[in-house]
């Protein structure tokens, strides 16, 4: 009687493991052990499933293997895990978002209505019969309200005065490729304006997005991730703003619109963890690029600054940073200038990322920033459409100022 008892117990007790496991593998999320580290999670696309090339073989997960200056590790590390493919969830379409080559020309006329004051108030001075002092003071003053910059608005005055003889006698058309042409030649068509994205050396591209609080950091990077799958490229997404558990969540529903892998970690927990980890994901996953958002922090607060050198410094015993972009609010005019000294002194930033363009008249911002700290404008936000960030273009952004 005693071994039917114990075979009965023994029979309800697998019973009861094997629907645990059915369960845990219909889950959409696993989480790692949280003894063995800061509770990092890897969050499975939705289908349509990427390629082989953006996901880890054998869809696993080991333990973190942090340095021990990156992650508070209590306990041994964990065995690994395996990562079951996720389950749609209902109402969400996985998204093809089209390629980044042409889309500044699309949006042209969203940011020409932003910023037809400048370009109206241009041509109709320079249109006048005979320019006077007074006028070259109108063409100074609409170019300095534009956050042009002194620099640059003196450079481009002084050009058009050696042609006033030319001005004083053009066509319309004539006028405007004259201004087009000016304002081109300040945004500094020459500069490099290339995305570090692409691998090198055997790993991934990796991306570091910083910024100021409400710059609108997360949603770039999610529209980043978009411009990368357009373009047909491989990307993880790791979620190291850990003060927001809404952070991770938006940019987790960015990653699985495009079909790529989100890391994430628990909330309050180690940034640079995560970074660590999303970076250690791209190179066993072999993908093109790593894109890691980063909270946001006001460029006064020395410690939090330090923290985004410490994130750079963990993240690079992984995989060399090929880009570090800062995200600036164009509406907040020069103060964007002050936020991009002191991040690149953190950081050393490698582009600058405008965003808000479309709602604001003082588009001069992309000069001021290039002049006075020789860092390129890369990408540029004209609006809230997941399609809204376009690649930095010069010479149509002349255009769309004129009009």
């Amino acid at each position: 009687m005693e071994f039917v008892l114990i075979a009965i117990a023994i029979l309800v007790v697998g019973l009861v493991l094997g629907i645990s496991l059915l369960v845990g593998r219909g889950r959409r999320t696993t989480r790692l052990d949280d003894d063995a580290t800061p509770g990092t999670t890897l969050t499975r696309p939705r289908p349509p499933a990427p390629t082989e090339r953006q996901r880890p073989s054998g869809s696993t997960a080991s333990g973190l293997g942090l340095p021990p200056d990156t992650a508070e590790v209590d306990g041994a590390t964990a065995p690994p895990v395996d990562l079951p493919p996720a389950e749609p969830e209902p109402g969400l379409l996985f998204e093809t978002p089209p390629p980044s080559a042409g889309r500044l020309v699309r949006l042209r006329s969203r940011l020409a209505r932003s910023q037809s004051s400048l370009g109206r108030g241009l041509l109709t001075v320079l249109a006048r019969e005979k320019l006077t002092e007074d006028d070259w003071e109108e063409v100074e003053e609409t170019l300095l309200a534009a956050d042009v910059g002194v620099a640059a608005t003196t450079q481009i005055v002084d050009r058009l005065r050696t042609q006033s003889m030319v001005l004083a006698t053009a066509s319309g058309p004539q006028l405007r490729e004259l201004l087009v042409r000016e304002l081109t030649a300040v945004l500094g068509p020459d500069l490099d304006r290339s995305l570090g994205t692409d691998r090198r050396e055997g790993r991934p591209g990796v991306v570091l997005v910083v910024g100021v609080n409400g710059a609108g950091k997360t949603t770039t990077v999610g529209k980043i991730a978009r411009v990368l799958v357009g373009d047909g490229k491989s990307v993880v997404l790791g979620a190291a703003d850990t003060f927001r558990a809404a952070a991770a969540d938006q940019l987790e529903t960015w990653g699985e619109r495009v079909g790529v892998l989100t890391v994430r970690g628990r909330e309050g927990g180690d940034p640079a963890s995560v970074a660590f980890e999303a970076v250690r994901t791209g190179v066993e996953a072999e993908v093109d690029t790593v894109v890691v958002d980063t909270a946001g922090r006001l460029h006064t607060k020395g410690g939090l600054m330090d923290e985004l050198g410490k994130i750079k410094r963990v993240v690079e015993k992984q995989a060399p940073v090929t880009e570090v972009l800062l995200v600036l609010d164009a509406t907040t005019g020069q103060n964007g200038v002050v936020q991009a000294r002191v991040f690149t002194a953190a950081v050393e930033v490698t582009g600058v990322v405008l965003t808000k363009l479309d709602g604001t008249a003082k588009g001069g911002i992309v000069v001021s920033v290039q002049r006075e700290l020789g860092i390129p404008v890369k990408l540029i936000g004209l609006g809230e459409g997941a399609d809204d960030l376009a690649p930095f273009e010069p010479e149509a952004f002349a255009e769309a100022i004129v009009g």
